[in-house]
């Protein structure tokens, strides 16, 4: 526990919250531990409190051991400058400019809530030897009110202004009109009087980045600058306003908003113990939320789509479908609808491949297996007309793959295998005529060539007995 927060803390209410803290943390070790420090401590500061505060110190004593962990912020902060996070989340308006109070009442609720150290911008109205005066018109801190129109004065003394140099007057630097930045240093509640320095150690810490001293208009707050453009009759509504705001559009404006203020969105602090983080599961987280939110907004667009497609809107049910499938691209019942439409006009490739998604998502998916084995079958049909049969096949065994008991790509199957076996039984027949042709072409070449051969043979050796005889009788001469 945080001790320096629990010495606060009994310091202020004193030994009534000690004892009630000992009776509710009486487990806690670290309570037992240091409670005669805590008790030495809260009886020197001051007594206990008056009745009133006794259900704030019952609160903190029931929830000590969650308002002082160490690990309440888990995240370093840093301060919010809407001059440089414009863009990043929705900078609004006072919300009294919004609504009719009245000006007594705000500024009632001014002197009420302001305290000595915070940022205050205002006009220089006056200059005296003694300091000058400012014409109070917004505030530049953590506060964001509708002062302008209130008039409320501040002083601020020549004490309160640094200097420049040894023997220059510190007040020649400001002139009636000038934009000042100031810290509040004096507030009088009962008179409405207020004093304000110019000196950065009057800051608090988490405020000490901020110059203070003479700006220009672009140093305004951006709620300031805001406020001015819808002049004094507001027409707008916070919602019509909020819209047009730049920042409002930004997706990461609350992941922006948590890293600022220091608050983790995995280990959120919480005074509910059920709501502990180390009682949380996964699906509990913003995140896991979140894709719940669009799984059930991509569901109202599949049964608009389907509204569509019974009504014969083909067109319109796809575009709701799309519109499902952006939102949550895993969404199986976008897929199975998306591809049913595909199917009903042709696209069987497409129809396969989003039936394919919806149960790589949901294996037990009955619709998108029911469906993907019928525009599996269908395909292959396709496919045999286009004579592609190993294809087709493969859809057909797919299909069965899928489930066993499906009929019709049984019995496709058993069709597209007699086919190729009938394919296959043709072919070599086919083949088996060619080699006789073949074997007929080559014994008649064969019988061809032995004829002209034997033609050939014979008529030489005519030739070769003619020239004997003709040898013979010419020798006898």
């Amino acid at each position: 526990m945080n001790k320096d927060l629990m010495r606060q803390s009994v310091g202020y209410h004193g030994p009534a919250l000690l004892s009630l803290l000992k009776s509710e943390q009486y487990e806690n070790p670290d309570i037992q531990s240091i409670s005669t420090e805590f008790l030495k401590t809260a009886i020197h500061h001051r007594k206990a409190r008056k009745s009133d505060n006794i259900a704030i110190q019952q609160l903190v004593a029931r929830k000590a051991d969650l308002l002082f962990a160490p690990t309440w912020k888990s995240m370093a902060s840093t301060d919010l400058n809407d001059e440089e996070t414009e863009d990043y989340y929705a900078i609004m308006p006072p919300i009294e400019q919004l609504m009719e109070v009245p000006s007594d009442d705000k500024r009632q609720y001014f002197f009420r809530d302001i305290e000595r150290g915070d940022i205050v911008i205002g006009r220089v109205t006056s200059i005296r030897d003694f300091g000058f005066f400012v014409m109070l018109i917004s505030l530049g801190g953590d506060l964001v009110r509708d002062i302008e129109s209130l008039e409320i004065t501040a002083l601020c003394p020549v004490r309160d202004v640094p200097s420049h140099g040894k023997h220059e007057d510190p007040m020649s630097y400001f002139q009636v009109g000038d934009l000042i930045r100031a810290a509040l240093k004096d507030v009088d509640r009962y008179h409405e009087r207020l004093a304000v320095t110019l000196h950065p150690s009057a800051l608090p810490t988490h405020l000490s980045h901020w110059k203070l001293g003479v700006i220009s208009r672009d140093d305004l707050p951006t709620y300031y600058r805001r406020n001015a453009t819808l002049g004094n009759h507001i027409g707008e509504t916070y919602d019509t306003i909020l819209h047009q705001s730049l920042g409002f559009a930004n997706p990461s404006t609350v992941e922006y908003l948590l890293g600022k203020l220091g608050i983790s969105e995995i280990d959120s602090p919480s005074l509910m113990r059920g709501l502990q983080s180390k009682n949380f599961i996964g699906d509990d987280y913003a995140a896991a939320l979140r894709k719940k939110q669009s799984a059930s907004w991509a569901l109202k667009c599949v049964k608009t789509g389907v509204d569509h497609f019974k009504a014969g809107r083909h067109v319109d049910a796809m575009n709701e479908y799309n519109k499902a499938l952006e939102i949550d691209s895993n969404n199986v019942e976008a897929l199975v609808a998306r591809g049913a439409l595909y199917a009903t006009k042709g696209s069987l490739s497409k129809a396969i491949s989003d039936f394919d998604l919806a149960l790589e998502t949901c294996p037990t998916h009955r619709n998108a297996k029911k469906y993907l084995c019928q525009t599996l079958v269908e395909r292959g049909g396709q496919l045999e007309e286009e004579e592609m049969l190993t294809n087709a096949e493969n859809c057909y065994k797919k299909a069965l793959k899928l489930d066993q008991s499906f009929g019709e790509a049984e019995e496709a199957l058993q069709k597209l295998r007699k086919r190729m076996q009938k394919s296959i039984e043709k072919k070599e027949k086919e083949t088996r005529e060619e080699e006789k042709k073949v074997e007929v072409s080559s014994a008649e070449k064969l019988r061809k060539l032995l004829k002209e051969e034997k033609r050939s043979v014979g008529g030489d050796f005519f030739l070769t007995r003619s020239s004997l005889s003709w040898s013979l009788s010419s020798n006898a001469n």
